[in-house]
């Protein structure tokens, strides 16, 4: 390839061809199909029980489809195309972050499930950032085809919106079921391959250890720092336990299970999945790494967008193999069909269960819930595919999506804190709290944004090289006046280090931040106004252990009452 330039190697790596387009069409098809016969085939739900069926799946949903759908909920194109870039970029720090996610199971398993599990909850509330999520995955086919992004995303969103219109959550969980399989066996297909490519196991160990992307814990405490074992513990716990906690798409599926303890079994498969699909994601970076050591194609251009990286390695790769590029991204598509269809499928409980049945004068017909139910999927599917227009303007995701969602997660996980951990708080408490949270988050993440945009915050990223380029390039800004193929440098030059602000902190300590703003400030409130009196509410309400402590103090009282009353007895007689 010496006499050619970037444009051409571009071209000449989009072999996208028809068994490809055969392999992803009939993934699209087949997520049809399973909307279609939950819709129309599979035996009706009996009468007064339609919305629990579309919602919940009527409560009786199986542990193993539940759990893959629950990976493939969470593991969206986001994460598939986001965590090899992130890894790529600034090394393995990111990944100390499965501490953060193992403690989540237990403190989401003791104190949070088993208060929505008992009380039948159908919706709690949730945020998604869908937009990313569609975003995301039609980077990946633009880059191996060469179609314009906002071709196909309306295409995909169509088909998502079908199938959850007129499925429902059995629908949505059987077609992740579909799409987690083909998430796990697109990624195992990239690394088996490449790793053969680029001269087996030790090579891509050796080249990522020589250039400081494999690195122990970083542990300094500096909440500036971007990652170190502090932010992605600490930080990382409780991100993932908003995302668990107070999720509406994950708390559905959970819900859906008949007991608690069936509950429980998902959540740990799901961590576990999680884990191994995270594991895959972080090796994959280091294989991009090893792949293009000494040309950097974000230097070059050769990949335009930074979460284009995994495309580029995957035509690089399997480009030769008609069907195998089809299928790495019908993998990267199910991972955001699923996060779609499970957003919009919770955004139908949410917009029913806390919009319309509170305001309604009268309870709502078996009719006119099932086309307020499917009319609420077909227009925020349709926001989603016109939002695609601003994320593509906002950067690398997997950070973006992680800012972004705490700015009102935070603040919500505080909130729903407040409620089962908490009983001296009240509404009034939570409503100040959680408005001076949101407040407080929303100017953190855009003072972090601005900065970020302006140049006051960079942060520092592993080196990479372009002396073994086989074809001609223009260097990108800053790095034009460098010598090309004579020179490392980094893909972006670092300014000096900016003064410590409050919107300098990591974007993983966002939520925990939004979260004790939310329950201190909460907290005051309630006792100005006046706080609950503990020994009035219901235990139900609460976490296990509060729960405890309530009765114990109820047992308590009751016994001290009929203590003094039996005294005054006495003295009567």
């Amino acid at each position: 390839m010496a006499g050619l330039n970037v444009d051409d190697v571009k071209v000449s790596l989009q072999k996208f061809g028809l068994y490809d387009y055969v392999v992803f069409l009939l993934m699209l098809l087949s997520c049809v199909m399973i909307g279609v016969y939950f819709g129309f085939l599979k035996k009706k739900a009996k009468k007064g029980e339609a919305e629990a069926d579309y919602l919940v799946g009527n409560r009786q949903m199986k542990i193993i489809p539940v759990s893959l759908s629950l990976i493939a909920s969470f593991i969206s194109g986001i994460s598939l195309l986001g965590t090899p870039t992130e890894i790529y970029l600034y090394g393995v720090q990111y990944m100390y972050i499965i501490g953060g996610v193992i403690s989540m199971g237990f403190i989401m398993m003791y104190f949070y499930l088993p208060v929505f599990h008992n009380l039948k909850l159908t919706s709690t509330y949730q945020m998604a950032w869908l937009p990313i999520v569609i975003y995301v995955p039609a980077l990946a086919f633009n880059q191996v085809t060469g179609i314009n992004v906002h071709l196909i995303t309306p295409i995909v969103c169509i088909i998502c919106i079908f199938y959850t219109c007129v499925g429902g959550l059995k629908a949505v969980v059987w077609t992740d079921v579909v799409q987690t399989i083909l998430m796990f066996g697109a990624m195992l297909l990239i690394i088996v391959k490449g790793t053969l490519d680029v001269g087996g196991l030790s090579v891509v160990m050796e080249r990522a250890k020589a250039s400081g992307r494999i690195e122990g814990p970083d542990l300094r405490f500096d909440m500036t720092t971007r990652h170190n074992i502090y932010s992605c513990v600490i930080g990382g716990v409780v991100y993932w336990l908003k995302t668990n906690a107070v999720s509406q798409n994950m708390i559905q599926r959970y819900l859906s299970l008949p007991t608690l303890a069936d509950a429980k079994k998902a959540l740990w498969t799901f961590i576990f999945g999680t884990l191994v699909l995270l594991a895959l994601c972080c090796y994959s970076g280091l294989l991009i790494y090893a792949k293009y050591y000494d040309c950097d194609p974000l230097t070059t251009k050769l990949a335009k967008a930074k979460d284009q990286l995994l495309p580029l390695l995957v035509m690089d790769t399997l480009g030769d193999f008609p069907g195998l590029p089809g299928l790495f991204v019908a993998g990267v598509f199910s991972a955001a069909l699923s996060s779609l269809s499970t957003g919009l499928n919770s955004m139908s409980a949410v917009v029913l269960e806390d919009f319309f049945k509170p305001f309604s004068n009268r309870p709502l017909s078996e009719k006119q819930t099932s086309i307020i139910m499917r009319a609420v999927v077909a227009i925020f599917g349709a926001i989603c595919v016109v939002l695609v227009l601003v994320v593509e303007k906002l950067g690398s995701v997997l950070q973006l999506s992680m800012s972004l969602g705490s700015v009102s997660n935070g603040p919500l996980l505080g909130i729903f804190t407040l409620g089962v951990l908490i009983p001296w708080a009240n509404g009034t408490g939570a409503i100040v709290g959680g408005s001076v949270g949101l407040a407080v988050m929303i100017w953190v993440c855009l003072k972090a944004q601005l900065a970020i945009a302006a140049g006051e915050l960079a942060f520092e990223l592993k080196p990479v090289d372009t002396r073994g380029c086989s074809y001609h390039f223009i260097a990108s800004e800053p790095m034009s006046m460098l010598a090309i193929n004579t020179t490392t440098f980094p893909i972006d030059a670092t300014p000096a280090e900016p003064a410590f602000a409050l919107y300098h902190i990591s974007y993983l300590w966002y939520t925990i931040m939004g979260a004790l703003i939310t329950i201190i400030i909460a907290v005051i409130v309630s006792f100005i106004v006046g706080a609950n009196k503990p020994d009035e509410m219901n235990p139900n309400l609460f976490s296990p252990f509060i729960q405890r402590i309530l009765v114990r103090r109820r047992i308590a009282t009751h016994t001290q009452l009929e203590l003094a009353t039996g005294g005054i007895k006495e003295i009567i007689q």
